[in-house]
C-alpha cells in the first residue's frame, strides 16, 4: 500500500520526538558541589550537549522510521484508511 509523502514526514517527525526523549537523559550528569549561578536549576545538567543528542536522535530515528516504513510496506503493520477515496 504505497502512502503519501505527508503521512511519512509524519511518521518521521513522531519517530523523532520519542527518540528525542529517551535520548536526552543519557550521558548527563546533575552533579555539583557548588551552588548554581542566578538563573540556572539544582537539577539542570553541567553539560548538556544537545547538538551531539540531536544529531543521534536524528540518526536513530531515520532508522526506526526506515523500518516502520518497511513493515508497512510489507504489511505486516498496515496504516488504516483516513478517509475514503473520493470517486
Amino acid at each position: 500500500m504505497p502512502i503519501g509523502w505527508v503521512t511519512m514526514l509524519g511518521v518521521y517527525i513522531i519517530c523523532w520526538w520519542t527518540v528525542l526523549f529517551a535520548v536526552l537523559p543519557l550521558g548527563t550528569s546533575q552533579e555539583r558541589h557548588e551552588a548554581p549561578t542566578d538563573g540556572a536549576q539544582w537539577g539542570a545538567p553541567d553539560k548538556p550537549d544537545l547538538k551531539r543528542k540531536f544529531i543521534t536522535t536524528t540518526w536513530v530515528s531515520a532508522l526506526l522510521w526506515l523500518l516502520v516504513m518497511v513493515l508497512v510496506y510489507i504489511g505486516w503493520m498496515p496504516l488504516p484508511d483516513l478517509a475514503p477515496p473520493v470517486p
